[in-house]
């Protein structure tokens, strides 16, 4: 893994994945919004409008609708790095722009690493503290991260 920084299990959640894809194609499918709108909530939820610009201090926006058609979580991320075709860092502490957030909740990794003819993806949710950490894996983040981890896997065969 090639992360900038070492994961705290006390304030982190990893989540990691062999995907039978080159990092090309995960990487085009996690950088451009008619890829990101396919596989980035799990079904039956909807991605409705992405938003990306992808360069630090750009924005990373995802619309999602429930299965009743409610619009939710239309959460505004500013990327920190970004490494083609090996790692993203985005963040909701920040605003496109640097700017400071009200209620920030999560900074996320996501890297690419050849494994072979696959590509060995990470996913890093950091935390601020333990309470939340705890919070979003009791929300259900190994399941939810990684029914969209195969959603991805899956949707990157057709790329």
């Amino acid at each position: 893994m090639s992360y900038p920084f070492k994961p705290d299990p006390r304030l982190d959640l990893v989540l990691e994945r062999v995907v039978d894809a080159p990092r090309e194609l995960l990487w085009k499918a996690w950088t451009m919004p008619e890829h990101v709108k396919q596989w980035f909530t799990p079904k039956p939820w909807l991605v409705t409008d992405c938003e990306i610009d992808l360069r630090p201090g750009g924005l990373f926006r995802t619309r999602m609708q429930s299965p009743d058609g409610r619009q939710v979580n239309d959460r505004h991320c500013c990327y920190l790095e970004i490494v083609p075709n090996e790692r993203l860092v985005w963040t909701d502490a920040l605003l496109p722009g640097y700017r400071p957030s009200g209620e920030p909740f999560i900074t996320a990794v996501i890297s690419f690493q050849p494994d072979g003819k696959a590509t060995r993806y990470t996913a890093t949710a950091i935390h601020r503290d333990e309470a939340t950490r705890k919070s979003h894996e009791e929300m259900g983040f190994f399941d939810g991260w990684g029914t969209v981890a195969d959603q991805l896997a899956e949707y990157v065969k057709t790329i």
